[in-house]
């Protein structure tokens, strides 16, 4: 078997929890590791941080595909209900309770036959704990912590809001509305919950004349507020011109600055700091100090911003890269020599 060094997540998390930004970028590659997985028909089953490990340069790896047999501890005692074994016997059979409790999905809990939405239920778990720095459901025996896997409703306002979305499709205890493709998941952070219409397929919906009458007068009012804030707009001046004075400190015991670069939606900011490993990019938002390293950037030169402020460009070591601004694996595009762009 292939030897990864590195932490498990679990030691990763085990004091405190991951900042949003960490937590997202290892999230992305577990699921893609998952998403890989799934396309060649495999259902890991038990997901779970204690089954992640991270390697020195950041590449995040999904282990043990296989499930350990359910065993006790010399005094007979109940395994840790936080990090259980799992049973196999029977593994292809309905009524049989498989994965580890405190990441099984309702239906595994139930002893139901679990699909591959059971490991992005598992997912979300381990999103949510990266995110928390505690597990979702707890107990002091394995029953306890079934019994909150299907019970238990998460406390959504503990993570942040750009998660709320995908977290609350991924542990969704109905099957019908959780969410059916892990490769899907990213789309959640960025779109807006939809609006659902009153109106179906092959239904007419016809509005009361009363209210067709509101909307008209409501329009008339519209129209004549904004004639006259047209007025008073083209009456004033255009305001003066002010200078804004910004400092950009190098992050503690990082380096000094070279190079930066300011996204075009003016909310972070890239830089090129020095290190005594050698150069590297580091990311923040431009109203915050904290800054995040971008692993798989070692001697990167020349950081720019894709139009749309989701990538960020690079040279490193002969050749052009990119990486997702909220961080995640580097990938090469062409063979490059740095101090030339095309814009």
């Amino acid at each position: 078997m292939e030897l990864v060094e590195g932490p498990t997540l679990a030691d990763r998390i085990k004091e405190h929890p991951l900042p949003e930004f960490e937590a997202l970028a290892i999230a992305q590659q577990i699921g893609a590791a998952i998403d890989e997985a799934h396309a060649k028909g495999i259902v890991h089953r038990d997901l779970k941080p204690a089954n992640v490990k991270i390697r020195p340069d950041s590449m995040v790896k999904v282990l043990d595909f296989g499930l350990a047999k359910l065993s006790r501890d010399r005094e007979g005692a109940e395994p840790d209900p936080a990090n259980s074994p799992t049973v196999t016997m029977g593994a292809t059979q309905a009524g049989v309770i498989l994965g580890t409790a405190a990441y099984m999905s309702p239906e595994q809990a139930r002893g139901k036959r679990a699909d591959k939405r059971a490991d992005i239920w598992a997912f979300g778990v381990v999103l949510w704990e990266m995110l928390t720095g505690e597990q979702l459901f707890q107990g002091e025996t394995i029953t306890d912590v079934l019994a909150a896997v299907v019970r238990h409703e998460p406390e959504w306002e503990r993570v942040p809001a750009k998660v709320r979305r995908l977290l609350r499709r991924c542990l969704a205890k109905d099957l019908a509305k959780r969410l059916r493709d892990i490769g899907d998941a990213w789309e959640l952070l960025e779109e807006p919950e939809p609006v659902p219409l009153p109106s179906g397929e092959g239904i007419r919906v016809v509005a009361p004349r009363r209210a067709v009458l509101a909307w008209a007068a409501a329009a008339v009012v519209m129209t004549v507020a904004a004639v006259g804030l047209a007025f008073v707009h083209f009456q004033e001046q255009p305001p003066k011109q002010q200078v804004v004075q910004y400092t950009l400190a190098a992050p503690e015991k990082a380096g000094s600055i070279q190079q930066f670069a300011i996204s075009p939606d003016g909310q972070h900011l890239v830089m090129r700091v020095a290190g005594d490993a050698g150069p590297e990019l580091w990311v923040r938002a431009t109203d915050s100090l904290q800054a995040q390293l971008l692993p798989g950037t070692r001697n990167g030169d020349y950081p720019f911003w894709s139009p749309d402020s989701r990538y960020i460009g690079f040279f490193a070591d002969g050749k052009l890269k990119k990486i997702a601004a909220n961080g995640g694996p580097a990938q090469t595009l062409c063979a490059a020599e740095p101090g030339i762009r095309t814009v």
